[in-house]
Parts: C-alpha cells; sequence; structure tokens
C-alpha cells in the first residue's frame, strides 16, 4: 500500500531504528479545569516523553442525549458502571476553546501536540490549531469514512486496533490509504479501562506489521508500566498511556492512568527495552566486559612455597583474579614440585612446576 517504514512527525521519527515514541494521552484527566490540563501539559514535558495527545469531541458530536439501556455503560463496570454516554462524554471531553491554549503550551514545552478526533467538525478545528499528525480511536476503527476523512489531511496516522479482527483492520488500513495516508502506525490495544496484561495480545505486534508493512505501537490501558516495556522489547515503537497528576484526585480515567513520576520512568525503561533488544546476538566478552573478564578466577599460589616444595590444595586454589593457570588445571599440577621459591599471591604458571 506504500506506507513509510519510519513516520515523522514534527522533527520526530516513529519507527525500529529510533526510541520509543512515547504518548501521554491526557483525555478527561483535566476534570473540567483548563489550570489543570495546563499543569498536566507542564507534567508531561517534564517527564522527557514526546508528544501530548488529548481527544476532541463534544458529547453531542459522539452521542445522543438518550437514556435508553444501549446507551448507558453496563452497570458491572468497575469505572464507569450505569452511566449514560451522554453524561459520560460530557464530563470528559475537553472543550474546543481549551484546544489552541492546550496545544501553545505544548509547543513551548517542545512536545508533538496532537489529538484525536471524532467528527468532520473536530478535524477542521484540529487543522485550524496545525496538529502534526492523528489518532483514531479504537472504537472508531469501523468508521471509514471518518478515517478517510482524517488520511485527506495528509498527516501521519496513529490507528488503534483494540477490539478490532484481522477483516476490520484491513479495511482500516485501506480506507487510510484511500484518503491519501502514506505514513500509518498501527497501535496493538486492548480497549478495556483498565486492561488486564492477561488480555494484552502483545504477539500482536509483530503480526500486525507483517501483515501491514508499517510500524506497530501499543496503546496500553493496563496498570503500571511493565506491558508497555514488554511491548518494545517484542518490536513496539511508540507506547501511549493515559496520564494524570495524581490517581487520587480522581476523574474519568484516573485509575488506570499514570502519574509524572511513572511516566518519567515509562519515558526511560522502554528507551532501555529498546536499546538491548537491539544488541544482537554474540558470545565473548563485549568491550565493556574487558574490565571484568580479569576477575574470573585462576589458578594462585596462597602460601608461601619454597623450590622442591609438592603443589597440594593447600599451597594453591581456585580464586579471582585471572593471570594464573586456569581452575581445570588444578588436577594436572597437583603433585608436581616448585622449581623456584613464590610468595602468597603469585599466579601460578607452568614455568613455576
Amino acid at each position: 500500500m506504500g506506507f513509510a517504514a519510519t513516520v515523522q512527525a514534527a522533527g520526530h521519527r516513529i519507527g525500529a531504528d529510533h526510541p520509543p515514541f512515547v504518548v501521554a494521552e491526557m483525555s478527561g484527566n483535566h476534570n473540567g479545569d483548563l489550570d489543570r490540563a495546563l499543569a498536566i501539559v507542564d507534567a508531561i514535558a517534564a517527564s522527557g516523553a514526546q508528544a501530548l495527545k488529548i481527544q476532541t469531541y463534544t458529547a453531542d458530536t459522539l452521542t445522543l442525549d438518550v437514556d435508553r439501556p444501549e446507551f448507558r455503560v453496563t452497570d458491572d463496570h468497575g469505572l464507569w458502571g450505569g452511566r449514560t454516554l451522554h453524561q459520560l462524554y460530557e464530563e470528559a471531553h475537553t472543550p474546543w476553546e481549551w484546544h489552541e491554549p492546550i496545544f501553545a503550551r505544548a509547543r513551548e514545552q517542545g512536545l508533538v501536540a496532537f489529538s484525536t478526533p471524532f467528527d468532520p467538525t473536530a478535524i477542521e478545528l484540529l487543522e485550524e490549531c496545525g496538529v502534526a499528525l492523528y489518532k483514531t480511536a479504537s472504537a472508531e476503527i469501523v468508521d471509514l469514512p471518518l478515517i478517510r476523512e482524517i488520511a485527506r489531511t495528509g498527516k501521519p496516522v496513529l490507528m488503534s486496533t483494540g477490539m478490532a479482527t484481522l477483516a476490520e483492520i484491513d479495511a482500516a488500513v485501506n480506507a487510510a490509504a484511500d484518503g491519501g495516508c502514506t505514513e500509518l502506525v498501527l497501535l496493538a490495544c486492548t480497549a478495556s479501562y483498565p486492561a488486564d496484561p492477561d488480555d494484552a495480545r502483545l504477539g500482536n505486534i509483530a503480526v500486525l506489521h507483517e501483515a501491514f508493512g508499517v510500524p506497530v505501537g501499543l496503546s496500553d490501558h493496563t496498570l503500571g508500566i511493565g506491558a508497555a516495556v514488554a511491548a518494545v522489547a517484542k518490536g513496539a515503537v511508540c507506547i501511549e498511556k493515559h496520564v494524570t497528576l495524581g490517581r487520587d484526585d480522581g476523574g474519568v480515567d484516573s485509575a488506570f492512568s499514570l502519574e509524572p513520576a511513572e511516566l518519567a520512568l515509562l519515558r526511560r525503561e522502554t528507551e532501555t527495552a529498546w536499546r538491548a533488544s537491539r544488541s544482537g546476538t554474540a558470545f565473548g566478552p563485549t568491550e565493556s566486559e574487558q574490565a571484568v573478564l580479569r576477575l574470573r578466577r585462576s589458578l594462585y599460589v596462597v602460601e608461601d612455597v619454597r623450590a622442591g616444595d609438592p603443589v597440594t590444595a593447600r599451597n594453591v586454589r581456585s580464586v579471582r583474579p585471572a593471570g594464573g593457570l586456569p581452575p581445570a588445571a588444578l588436577e594436572t599440577v597437583l603433585g608436581r614440585r616448585f622449581t623456584r621459591d613464590a610468595e602468597r599471591g603469585t599466579p601460578l604458571s607452568w614455568e613455576l612446576l
């Protein structure tokens, strides 16, 4: 389909040859307070993450204000059970007039700022804000007209694939291509909140890459950073996590969001996982192991001896460091005699015997 192997966005490169692109999702964790939203932006920048993402919708563009069972979250949902969709989205949405100050603060801090649009009017707003890329949500992967409209902007697209079958993903990828998208990152995802690590299906990362030939990342809703670090080791080039100032502050997404210190740890450890996963396969000492190589055990004289003394287990032992005969030679040298005096701490050599 002609997608690029490496995606470029606002000076950043997203692909296998570059450190993981860490996206911090604010979502509804601003709790209806613009000052808190700006403080989250500052915390994200301080963490070392590369990008801030928000969501662009209103309750009325996303659903209907209808109180029927199909418009309610099921009662057994741990976070949002029993609420109508309209109520939930009304609380969680980011007011459109906040977009410009949030994006301006993010850019001042060196962050890539972008959003997930949920309808064409949201795309229009985000184009006015000059976003560098777009994200599509898991539930919208079946909205092929919306995907085509996003693709027509010519911007890179990150596409979450939670819940989707391979056939649905294929249709969405083709829709993006039809719209003119040439830079696409698929995101493996489990669209439950929070997600159970047992449902992470990190093996999908390699499958998606092989099937569609595009970079693949992870949109992660598990608690903590373990799944994200593991995903990078399996080839994920991008990690998205929800972020809040403090889980105890409450909010629609706070229970499964990272706090700033955890986001900073995620940023460091995913890069560590990326570097380690690229280290290849080889045996024998690395350059950095040379200093430790000299600490290997070898045979040393461990008490003063005189010429003619026999070699015994008492006067010769395997100790650190290297420099003497290898430990495996001990059975060969036992019973031989020293040819000259040797003091304690002398490495055993054939010349001494």
